[in-house]
């Protein structure tokens, strides 16, 4: 935890042109509370660490600040954890040519060669260069705060964990799709990550559903918790999508196979910590020639092999039949099963 005086302490004797990436906590769980960062601070922040590229805040009570413009230009990524905004935090607008001046100067005592480096990598100095932003159980942040990212020219990967007041029709109006004026909303995303896994009262908010309208251009999409289930199955209508992580779930095989008959274009998916349900089989008959009497939603999916020997599952294969059933409706696609678990049930 940092206070104001620590960190003008910290910036006029430790911090320098050197600093890649910074980390820091704020006070607001603290009972002192108070100022933790100022437009000041962050000024002098800018001129002496032109290279800072990664700014991590912890607890941070940013309502004092009127926009994320006065962070430092040169950041690339930005994650914010446990954080309180202030309604236009994320507006982009305009900076005066005198202001983006002082800011040119500011940094021009790098040296010339490395700041046209810089320059290069994200063009106009008054522009947000953010290319990677995280909220992280950040109740501030809302469906207006989500719109106003739609003009950032380089945000491509957009992680959103436990964000309860974004909305299925927030998610749906900032989705990039062809308008009138060509391509609209979060047209330059390439990563978006969903996923409510806390609090008990929102279990229905069900964000991802908003990806049923189309997403242009998405091609990895990452579903956690609550989130999993309405996203699969609106997942079907992202016809760019190229990678699926699925994590901190519960999941039966026939949930997943049904949805993946619609993601013939998958090159990878991923599971992370998933609990599988064991799949549950009607009673064969020991002929193996049998079997025919399934349902045809299993027959593509299921063909390959119908025995689940469940003694022969380890660690880093909980379920043999998903494997060769993904197997069979996506052979292109590498899957990758991380600390999964099968579901023992109490029979």
């Amino acid at each position: 935890m940092v206070t104001s005086r620590i960190l003008w302490l910290l910036l006029r004797q430790y911090l320098g042109c050197g600093l890649r990436c910074l980390r820091l906590r704020g006070l607001l769980l603290s009972a002192r509370g108070g100022t933790f960062l100022s437009e000041s601070w962050l000024k002098a922040l800018s001129t002496k660490c032109p290279r800072l590229s990664k700014l991590y805040l912890l607890h941070a009570d940013l309502r004092s600040l009127p926009s994320c413009q006065l962070l430092p230009t040169s950041l690339q990524v930005l994650e914010l954890r446990g954080c309180e905004l202030p309604r236009e935090f994320f507006i982009q607008t305009p900076t005066s040519p005198a202001r983006s001046q002082e800011r040119a100067e500011a940094t021009s005592s790098v040296g010339t060669q490395t700041q046209g480096r810089h320059r290069k990598g994200h063009g106009s100095p008054s522009g947000i260069g953010i290319a990677r932003l995280v909220l992280n159980n950040v109740p501030s942040f809302t469906d207006q705060h989500l719109q106003s990212l739609t003009s950032w020219e380089r945000l491509s990967r957009l992680e959103l964990r436990d964000t309860f007041r974004v909305t299925a029709n927030g998610l749906r109006n900032c989705a990039a799709k062809d308008g009138a004026c060509g391509l609209e909303g979060l047209s330059r995303l390439k990563f978006l990550e969903i996923g409510i896994t806390g609090r008990q009262g929102y279990q229905l908010q069900m964000a991802s559903l908003g990806l049923g309208s189309g997403w242009l251009g998405l091609e990895e999409l990452s579903l956690g918790g609550k989130e999993v289930g309405p996203g699969l199955l609106c997942a079907s209508r992202l016809k760019d999508l190229k990678g699926l992580c699925l994590w901190a779930c519960t999941l039966s095989e026939m949930q997943i196979v049904r949805s993946c008959r619609m993601l013939r274009g998958l090159s990878q998916m991923e599971f992370l910590d998933v609990t599988f349900q064991p799949r549950q089989c009607p009673p064969v008959v020991e002929g193996e020639g049998g079997g025919s009497g399934e349902e045809q939603d299993n027959e593509e999916a299921a063909g390959v092999d119908n025995s689940n020997d469940e003694n022969t599952l380890d660690m880093n294969d909980p379920i043999p039949s998903l494997r060769r059933s993904l197997a069979v409706l996506l052979p292109s696609c590498t899957l990758v099963f991380t600390n999964c678990s099968v579901q023992i049930s109490a029979d």
